[in-house]
This record gives C-alpha cells, sequence and structure tokens, in this order.
C-alpha cells in the first residue's frame, strides 16, 4: 500500500511496521530495507536466492523482489549464471572510496609489500569501526598459515592482534564499554576476563606491540603495532600472523619498522 507523505510517495508493507520504545507503530524506511538484504550476505554465504535473501531479511517475497530488482538494477547486486545473487561490483566501488581504508592503503601498501617480502607469511591492516576489526588489506603467501581473515572482514577487538592495539589506544570509555560486553571465547587461549584483558592492553599500550598467541586458532600467532595519524591518535593497525611455532620477538622490528613507516607517510612526526 502506499500513501503520501510530504508531496512523496512512501511504500508501506507489512513488513515494515515496527514498534518505537514506546510502543508506537513506526515505518521501516525502503532505505533500512535495503541495507538489511546487503548485510544478509556474508564470508560464508556470498551467493543467495531471492526466497533465502527474503527469509534472511525477514521480508515478504515480493518486498525482497522488488528491493532486489532496485538493487540489482543500479549495480548493487548481480544475477549469477544459475539465477542466484551476489554483491555487484559497483558496490565495491564506491566502498573503495571510503577515505579509511583507500587513502591508508594506498599509504600502506608499500610497507605491506616490504613486511610481505621479509616474512613471506600474512600481512593484515585493521582500522575500528563500531566495536571491530575491520581488515582493509591483507597479503599471504600461498605456503602461509591459514587464517579467518580477508579483506573486508571483521573481527571482535579483545582476541586479534590489530584488535588488541586498536583496543589499548582507544580512550577510555570505549575501552570500558568493550571490557563489560560480552567477549566470545574462540579457543582456550582466549582472553575473556575484564581483568586480565585490561593488563594485556595495558602492556600494548607501554610497549607499542600486540602479540596474540592462539587466540583465534591455537597454530597461529599474531604480532601487531599501531599506525599513528598526523595528530598523534592511532588511526589503524598491522600485524603479521604466524605459525604459532615461530618466536613472536623475531618479527617485533620489522612490524615495529613498517607501522613506524605507514605513520610518517600519514603525516605523524615522533613526539
Amino acid at each position: 500500500m502506499s500513501e503520501l507523505v510530504g508531496g512523496v510517495f512512501t511504500e508501506r508493507d507489512a513488513d515494515a511496521v515496527g514498534r518505537t520504545e514506546g510502543g508506537e507503530p513506526t515505518v521501516r524506511s525502503t532505505v533500512a530495507r535495503a541495507l538489511g538484504v546487503l548485510e544478509v550476505f556474508s564470508a560464508g554465504r556470498t551467493e543467495l536466492t531471492l526466497s533465502e535473501i527474503a527469509r534472511r531479511a525477514g521480508l515478504p517475497l515480493t518486498t525482497a523482489h522488488r528491493i532486489v530488482g532496485e538493487l540489482a538494477r543500479w549495480g548493487a547486486l548481480e544475477r549469477t549464471g544459475h539465477g542466484a545473487y551476489q554483491v555487484g561490483l559497483r558496490l565495491w566501488e564506491v566502498g573503495a572510496l571510503a577515505p579509511r581504508g583507500h587513502g591508508l592503503r594506498e599509504i600502506a601498501l608499500p610497507f605491506l609489500e616490504d613486511l610481505y617480502e621479509a616474512t613471506r607469511q600474512n600481512v593484515q591492516l585493521a582500522v575500528v569501526d563500531g566495536t571491530d576489526a575491520v581488515y582493509v588489506e591483507r597479503i599471504a603467501a600461498r605456503t602461509a598459515i591459514a587464517v579467518v581473515t580477508r579483506a573486508g572482514s571483521r573481527m571482535p577487538l579483545h582476541a586479534t592482534g590489530v584488535g588488541l592495539v586498536l583496543l589499548a589506544f582507544a580512550d577510555v570509555a570505549f575501552q570500558e564499554r568493550i571490557l563489560a560486553g560480552p567477549m566470545r571465547r574462540f579457543t582456550e587461549k582466549t582472553i575473556v576476563n575484564p581483568a586480565e584483558l585490561r593488563r594485556v592492553i595495558a602492556d600494548v599500550r607501554h610497549r607499542r606491540i600486540a602479540v596474540s598467541d592462539g587466540q583465534i586458532t591455537l597454530d597461529a600467532l599474531s604480532v601487531a603495532a599501531p599506525i599513528f595519524g598526523p595528530d598523534g591518535r592511532v588511526s589503524a593497525a598491522l600485524s603479521v600472523v604466524v605459525p604459532n611455532e615461530h618466536p613472536a620477538q623475531e618479527y617485533i622490528p620489522v612490524v615495529h619498522a613498517a607501522a613506524r613507516g605507514i605513520s610518517r607517510g600519514l603525516g605523524w612526526r615522533p613526539a
């Protein structure tokens, strides 16, 4: 059903009606529903049929069909050869323009490549988004240890090398939010105790290096360092992920050097 609001027609579908905190009915906007459709895609489900999209997004099939059609016409979604949908290249083009990812990656890439050449392992670059670390770049050799991350993926801050760095240099109020919230345990080594995590991030801030040993997978070890922006604040973190039998001390100097190089490229100057 459509209605005229302020001279503009808007659609009111049964699925679009929700409730405010006070119990008043509200309308879920078309933009919110379109974003909800895009949100159902994940690293594990890169292709979905229309019915799967409707079910995962909580939309009637007719509504999903209309929204998916609009997204496909714009290029945010593409049809696969067997009738399913996947994320479209135009969405990737727009996402690549995000300043925190694009400008940072341009400056960081030569240093990441040098770090990769020196280690022949997984080299990663990440920033904070919400309460997660989002990986904006990753370089890996075919023979490097397998990792669960990829460019564009996100992981909780408490369990990864880059996450510990980003958390250690965040403001206290943000740290307390993370410490007070639920923390997922990936392995028996994952730090989920707030008091222990508080001690770890204090050490990371002091040493400007984080070592995450077996917190995501037991066979992997991450060595990470902060990247500073021109205002002196940490704007990103980089890491190298290696097999856990490798001594972390071997990688600290090269990780530090790469992080300082990127920081200088961003305009940071040591006090």
